[in-house]
């Protein structure tokens, strides 16, 4: 399969914190030719392994699991509220087109919104967990229980990736499968140079990410790595109603970004920030404070503390069906990932003291 048929294919598959199954197959499918071994655990974590008999592990990783709904109540009247599988945003819902997944299939629906006719202007409602809601086009509870809707079904946004200007992809869930795309193009560019490696790659696309890093807590803890790189997305604070004092300054199409932090080994982030500068791919800075709030904290405090580094990729409107990112710093992020793989030194002494 070419890169881009894979992009597109796994960006549109839903893929909901959970619910990763279908996702997980499409990228393990994609990744296996440029592989020697792979596994998955029992929440659906999947694991591409190059060099696996090598005692020494390096992850590289990201986070398979998108934001979506859970169907929360059915009214007598046929209409359903729902609650967070993550951090879904309640602003965007209204006039937004869903996929309700059932046991049989997908029932397709909509975030209603009382029309403008009926607003008092200056006393609008704004949207609110407690006011959005989706109509199946059912008349009862009755009627919605018998398309196989029930509490619990899970919801997802329906849309699809698409190009804006030729220079960046903007759709749903670029928060992070697009991260599953750019570890699964290291594995292929490794494979297709004929790269040997002094150790073992791990490549994880792990699984619940968005509810608290949980599936890379449970998969740091089988592999217990040497070190990790993660990547993950950060936000494009050159857009409108971003605050560069808060949020510091990151640019899409400006490079890769890389976070210091405490849950960030200083010693590892100067190892990729070597390979960025040897390999002129150009990267932005950014500070985190107290945690990233990625699967890097879960690695670093993980098994007896595991060194680990954050690449991340400048992203526009993130939590939106409309998420933007540059095609270029795609290519910079898995560009840098690869160098670092290949320069990397197994040997390397990560103390702090000694």
């Amino acid at each position: 399969m070419e890169a881009k048929e894979f992009l597109y294919k796994y960006l549109n598959n839903a893929s909901p914190t959970g619910f990763e199954a279908s996702g997980q197959q499409i990228w393990l499918d994609y990744i296996k030719p440029y592989v020697d071994d792979h596994f998955t655990d029992s929440y659906g974590t999947a694991v591409a392994v190059i060099n696996p008999e090598s005692d020494y592990k390096v992850v590289i990783e990201a986070h398979a699991d998108e934001i979506s709904w859970f169907v929360n109540y059915i009214t007598p009247e046929g209409y359903i509220y729902v609650t967070r599988n993550g951090g879904s945003d309640h602003m965007i819902a209204p006039s937004m087109r869903v996929n309700i997944h059932t046991d049989d299939g997908i029932v397709p629906g909509v975030f209603g919104w009382p029309a403008i006719h009926v607003r008092k202007a200056g006393k609008e409602d704004s949207p609110t967990m407690d006011n959005i809601f989706i109509d199946v086009g059912a008349r009862s509870k009755e009627e919605v229980e018998k398309l196989g809707i029930h509490v619990g079904c899970v919801i997802t946004f329906k849309d699809e990736l698409t190009e804006l200007n030729e220079k960046f992809y903007s759709g749903r869930a670029l928060d992070n499968r697009i991260g599953g795309y750019m570890i699964a193009q290291v594995a292929r560019k490794l494979k297709e140079s004929g790269d040997n490696l002094s150790f073992g790659l791990y490549i994880v696309n792990a699984v619940q990410e968005e509810i608290g890093l949980r599936g890379a807590q449970m998969i740091a803890e089988k592999i217990q790595p040497n070190a990790a790189i993660i990547t993950d997305v950060c936000h494009d604070t050159t857009a409108p109603m971003y605050n560069k004092i808060k949020s510091g300054d990151q640019v899409a199409g400006k490079g890769p970004v890389l976070t210091y932090g405490a849950s960030v080994h200083k010693k590892l982030l100067d190892l990729v920030i070597d390979s960025a500068k040897k390999n002129e791919i150009p990267f932005q800075r950014s500070a985190a404070s107290r945690v990233t709030g990625t699967d890097t904290d879960a690695f670093a405090y993980s098994n007896e503390g595991v060194p680990s580094a954050l690449i991340s990729l400048p992203l526009k409107y993130m939590h939106t069906t409309v998420e933007t990112a540059s095609k270029e710093d795609i290519e910079q992020v898995i560009n840098l990932m690869y160098s670092f793989v290949k320069d990397f030194d197994p040997s390397f002494d990560f103390r702090y003291v000694s």
